[in-house]
């Protein structure tokens, strides 16, 4: 498994190093991209984070390790301490982890699309591009968002 992820990561560019990465609990730096999310950079702290774990072996467990490449990626040093010297964005990250629970996610990457479909597990980029395109297509045919109140049942939608 570790062979085949770290093949399709290096067809797209990536180098992932599994000899390097060193475990640790990712708890705190979920909560920081909860954070990073209301400041409008989670796209960047996340693949900062990711980079940092699978390529560079930082220890994405540490509150120093945390605190910096957030910085990096574009958030106040001091907000993060902050967060992580409190319980903020907690129950956001419980509310995750019981949804994925509740979809029966066991693992990592997982993605579900359009609420509905799900695409589990290193997958090259040519099929998560599929897929998204499907997705896309199968929205766009939607009718337009219903009125205040309006709700869908087995028969159909009023």
């Amino acid at each position: 498994m570790i062979s085949r992820m770290t093949e399709v990561a290096r067809a797209d560019g990536l180098d992932f190093r599994f000899d390097h990465i060193r475990p640790g609990n990712t708890f705190d730096a979920h909560r920081v991209l909860h954070l990073a999310a209301d400041r409008g950079v989670q796209d960047a702290v996340k693949e900062r984070y990711l980079r940092a774990y699978m390529t560079e072996g930082e220890p994405i467990g540490d509150p120093d390790t945390l605190v910096r490449l957030a910085a990096e990626a574009g958030l106040g040093a001091e907000e993060v301490r902050a967060t992580l010297a409190s319980d903020a964005y907690a129950a956001e990250v419980r509310d995750d982890e019981e949804e994925a629970q509740e979809l029966g996610i066991t693992g990592v990457p997982f993605f579900v699309l359009g609420g509905k479909y799900a695409v589990s597990g290193a997958q090259p980029a040519d099929l998560l591009h599929r897929a998204l395109a499907q997705v896309s297509k199968e929205l766009a045919s939607l009718p337009e968002p219903f009125a205040e109140g309006a709700a869908c049942g087995p028969d159909g939608c009023a």
